[in-house]
């Protein structure tokens, strides 16, 4: 049958020009003709046949996929129960290998919904620190961070102008680099030296992730175009060769630009409660990452929010313009306690 429709269509498109050709009722038909209209006819035969062929194909496909399927789920089901894999409310869980999410509640005995931090990682904000401390430059490598965190902020500000959200988001995607920066290369430096740090790694790295949990919060606020994350990709390329070039180089010029970077940072925050505070910036809720993270009231608003990051960005400030000075007395930084458990 397959090869009768081939001939068919074959022989119908060679003589395809010829069975245009109309054939009235009145007229009688020549044999050529007579052939033609026969091949037309199988051509319509044919490409119905060939329909009926793709449609079956296609159902028994489809029947085939549908059998498989529920063999193919229960072949997983079967390999996931044999490795203690399963999945509680979206998480999943291995008793085979002894991980599994402990079960955590907060103190007023809800769930506690955070992966990413427990509730002994919380803390509250040091609300008293001095807002107005700034370094006063007086070294050539001091002038030179003062000046470069000052050139900085012109183009910065030009690009966001007034939009604080959007301003703060793209500053800490900037201000969690240089902890981790710093706390890689002192946890390398203490591997190759055979010698402790007196915790200044796990006090940078804790700077690292506080400010990476403001920016969690500010993305909660501030949904961010697409354009702002190409930039945020940009500028992170940039920024963290630049850095780890820099902290190779002289550590202590690289934590004094932190500090002064941090005193911009409680600058701009100065700026975004101002707007708050005046109503240009409308003062929601509180996320509730932030209410748990810092331990805020559970009626906490935006204006709360920025007012224990800006305090967080103060003690960042003290704790790199205190790193610098270290390296400026010519000691190491496991020479000095290392201000850790602030967070």
């Amino acid at each position: 049958m397959t090869n009768y429709l081939v001939r068919s269509l074959v022989l119908s498109l060679l003589h395809g020009k010829n069975c245009n050709r109309l054939v009235s009722p009145l007229t009688t038909v020549r044999p050529a003709e007579t052939f033609c209209v026969k091949h037309q006819n199988y051509l319509f035969l044919g490409i119905s046949q060939l329909r009926r062929t793709l449609s079956t194909s296609s159902s028994s496909a489809e029947t085939g996929l549908a059998e498989k399927d529920p063999k193919e789920n229960s072949d997983a089901d079967g390999a996931e129960r044999q490795m203690g894999v399963s999945q509680e409310n979206g998480v999943v869980v291995s008793s085979y290998w002894g991980i599994s999410r402990p079960k955590i509640t907060r103190e007023d005995g809800t769930v506690w919904p955070w992966n990413c931090f427990r509730p002994w990682e919380s803390y509250s904000a040091d609300l008293s620190i001095d807002l107005s401390k700034h370094h006063v430059p007086k070294t050539f490598l001091d002038k030179v961070a003062y000046r470069t965190v000052k050139f900085l902020r012109i183009p910065t500000d030009m690009f966001f102008q007034r939009r604080y959200g959007c301003h703060a988001m793209m500053l800490e995607t900037v201000a969690a680099v240089p902890g981790m920066v710093g706390g890689m290369l002192l946890h390398l430096k203490s591997l190759r030296k055979f010698q402790q740090t007196g915790g200044w790694i796990k006090a940078l790295l804790e700077e690292a992730e506080n400010e990476r949990m403001h920016l969690m919060t500010m993305v909660e606020l501030v949904k961010p175009k697409w354009y702002e994350r190409l930039l945020v990709l940009t500028v992170q390329g940039v920024f963290f060769n630049s850095f780890f070039i820099l902290y190779v180089l002289s550590p202590k010029l690289a934590h004094r630009f932190v500090g002064y970077l941090e005193e911009e940072a409680v600058h701009s925050y100065t700026e975004y409660l101002e707007a708050i505070e005046s109503g240009e910036v409308e003062n929601v809720t509180a996320p509730p990452i932030a209410i748990d993270y810092w331990r805020l009231p559970k009626d906490a608003t935006l204006k709360d929010v920025v007012t224990v990051i800006r305090a967080d960005e103060a003690h960042h400030r003290d704790v790199n313009h205190f790193a610098s000075d270290i390296h400026f007395l010519g000691k190491e930084l496991r020479e000095a306690p290392a201000p850790i458990d602030y967070h």
